[in-house]
């Protein structure tokens, strides 16, 4: 692979330091939270189970707070929001809307957008912890808290569905939160118990 390649893939033609890394970090995560703003509302209605439509309903409001918290940040560091178009994002996307054009069964439906999504959330995982890791080595400390506060709700949304799709299959194991609890209180639900194992207060 060549080095332009290379740097096509962090989303800049070119990087001469670690701020223009940061700041192609935060393009690249502004295109795909906007990317999925637009394709929540599409996932929530072909879902067919109340707690799958919960719960992307839910992820819609917060990846429109996603949107503003680095909308913020661009702000901090003086570069113009724009997106950067996050080929990944963009294809799992893409690959979700043939799922819910050529798919009828809603159980089948469901297991496919509950994959499609987890995987979103992976790759917003992975995108929020490496560009808060570098907001702190340039001493961010704002952008910082800010990039940790989506990451914990990107963390909690993905042991959301992961929660869901192993009740859709399964008895669930000891610790799922009640159906009857609202998603916001299932959320800080599973953060908890994901720092519980993490060691983390």
């Amino acid at each position: 692979m060549t080095e332009g390649k290379k740097l096509a893939l962090l989303g800049r033609a070119e990087l001469q330091s670690l701020k223009d890394v940061f700041a192609s970090q935060i393009g690249d995560l502004y295109d795909a939270e906007n990317r999925l703003a637009q394709a929540l509302p599409k996932m929530v209605d072909a879902a067919g189970s109340a707690a799958l439509k919960q719960a992307f309903e839910y992820h819609l409001s917060e990846t429109e707070g996603h949107v503003s918290r680095l909308e913020t940040i661009l702000r901090q560091i003086k570069v113009e929001p724009k997106r950067d178009a996050c080929e990944v994002v963009k294809w799992l996307i893409a690959k979700g809307e043939e799922t819910i054009r050529t798919t009828s069964d809603l159980n089948v439906k469901d297991g496919a957008l509950i994959a499609g999504a987890r995987r979103v959330q992976q790759y917003g995982i992975a995108g929020y912890g490496t560009a808060c890791k570098i907001a702190q080595q340039l001493g961010l400390i704002e952008a910082a808290s800010l990039l940790q506060q989506t990451l914990n709700e990107e963390v909690a949304a993905d042991l959301e569905l992961n929660q869901i799709a192993e009740s859709s299959t399964a008895a669930a194991p000891g610790g799922r939160a009640p159906d009857h609890v609202r998603t916001a209180d299932r959320r800080t639900f599973y953060l908890g118990r994901f720092r519980f194992y993490l060691g983390q207060k």
